[in-house]
């Protein structure tokens, strides 16, 4: 991706400065808010990539923020966390962050994993680009327009990462695929992500195309071995 437009929001002016510096080094586009408020404004203002959101704001917290983003946008997040804090780690991931790097961090590790993000959301995982749409149980997902809509033809808001797992899913449906595959398929081979993050995107994305999230029938677990996603899916 050529010159992709970060949005930083971090409250801390040093790391605030330390970071846009960096990233406009290597190539990025950089636009530095301290809180959500102003990280609206630079949203409605111009075309944002991918956001770079602390967890610790004044005012409305990364948390809230990240879920308010989530409830109308897809733009890629990765949050930045403190290094002792694993609960808000996995609280951001349930709540549509893409990834996370805790405190205090490397900035080419921070950049690593832009690059990894903004890769993961501008490929589509063993699919034709030109492919039409899937279908499933009245479902309809579009690997072209990587729009998810429901049987009644409303639009479901999905992430990068709930897209490419739920088209992970219907590209390999009624097989099961163990969560390392699953990684592979989603992430890529040599992602530093853990088991632990294919189960809170299932959680995610069960959340929106199960009728009973706590009982699933289109993604069903399987014991020792990992998921199944079981409706016959139609392509073209």
């Amino acid at each position: 991706m050529q010159s992709p437009h970060i949005l930083i929001v971090e409250d801390d002016p040093e790391i605030r400065t330390m970071v846009t510096r960096f990233l406009t080094r290597h190539g990025c586009r950089v636009t530095a808010t301290a809180d959500g408020s102003s990280m609206s404004r630079a949203i409605a203002a111009a075309r944002i990539d991918l956001v770079i959101l602390d967890i610790m704001l004044p005012g409305e917290d990364g948390l809230s923020i990240c879920r308010r983003l989530r409830s109308s946008s897809s733009v890629p997040i990765i949050m930045l966390t403190a290094a002792g804090d694993p609960v808000a780690r996995v609280v951001g991931l349930e709540m549509g962050a893409d990834d996370y790097v805790a405190k205090p961090f490397d900035p080419h590790e921070l950049l690593a994993r832009v690059r990894a993000v903004l890769r993961r959301a501008a490929a589509l995982p063993h699919a034709d680009k030109a492919a039409g749409p899937m279908r499933f149980a009245g479902w309809q997902l579009d690997p072209v327009t990587r729009e998810l809509h429901s049987p009644a033809g409303v639009r479901v808001i999905l992430t990068g990462g709930e897209f490419d797992l739920l088209l992970a899913f219907c590209l390999h449906a009624q097989l099961t695929l163990t969560r390392d595959q699953l990684l592979d398929l989603t992430q890529g081979r040599g992602t530093e992500a853990v088991s632990r993050s294919i189960d809170i995107l299932v959680s995610r994305v069960r959340r929106k195309i199960e009728e009973d999230p706590r009982d699933p029938v289109f993604i069903k677990t399987v014991r020792s071995g990992g998921y199944v996603f079981t409706p016959a899916v139609e392509s073209p």
